[in-house]
């Protein structure tokens, strides 16, 4: 799975999935640009990868439209873009009664509208590629919820038919953009750690996964890879649940 030659832009790069998948691309030889909002952790981050260049980082909002005609801009101007990996996500954790109007648009504007505003920001480059591809992170919440996660379930829920629709959309184009989603499940990344750190809701949530154990954040980008990849050519509109099986009953 060589992405020598090919450039990836990965949103939410900073730490956990985004920084685990941008070490992936990497070390396939792609070109890639590390987008976050926080300046202080991207820099962080390209220090942590030998392999990142720092002038490829770049502090983007995603719910924001001029950040995003910034960053396709820029990246136009360096030569263009093969892959994007949405990956960039926000997800709190309120009864529903609970949260409010601004609340409820802040979740869905980071983990849909990002979506949309990316999609359209970097398509002609994706299509101008020939082997243009984008992969959406969205999580097993968009698939099954529970209390207090109604806002956070709806958007990824959302997040999951946008890839779906786009996927089509961009095949009876003849576009060539592929477009593919993943769905973790409890994954350990900095954000999740929480979790881990009491023993009893560390063991209720591992009780619902077969695999008796959480993900790690490479397993996630192993995934994301390759579905970028030639390797799956022929796959579009597909998503890759990755959740040692909690949603398999």
């Amino acid at each position: 799975m060589s992405f020598v030659g090919r450039s990836v832009l990965i949103s939410g790069a900073a730490m956990g999935i985004g920084l685990a998948t941008a070490g992936r691309f990497l070390e396939h030889g792609a070109d890639v640009w590390l987008a976050d909002r926080d300046e202080r952790a991207l820099a962080s981050a390209c220090g942590d990868l030998p392999l990142a260049r720092r002038d490829r980082a770049i502090v983007l909002d995603v719910t924001n439209e001029d950040d995003w005609a910034d960053a396709a801009s820029r990246i136009a101007t360096a030569g263009g873009l093969d892959v994007l990996i949405n990956n960039a996500g926000r997800g709190h954790f309120r009864m529903l009664a609970d949260t409010s109007l601004a609340e409820w648009r802040e979740i869905r504007a980071v983990n849909v509208d990002a979506l949309f505003l990316g999609t359209r920001a970097v398509l002609p480059m994706l299509a101008a590629s020939g082997s243009g591809a984008i992969v959406n992170v969205a999580s097993i919440r968009g698939m099954i919820s529970g209390p207090g996660s109604g806002s956070y379930s709806a958007a990824k829920g959302a997040a999951r038919m946008f890839g779906k629709a786009a996927a089509l959309e961009f095949a009876a184009l003849g576009n060539g953009v592929r477009v593919n989603t993943v769905n973790p499940g409890l994954i350990d990344t900095p954000l999740s750690r929480a979790v881990f750190n009491d023993p009893a809701a560390s063991a209720r949530r591992l009780a619902d996964i077969p695999l008796g154990r959480a993900g790690t954040a490479e397993e996630v980008a192993d995934a994301i890879v390759f579905l970028a990849s030639d390797a799956a050519a022929y796959i579009t509109g597909a998503e890759v649940t990755i959740d040692g099986g909690q949603t398999a009953g």
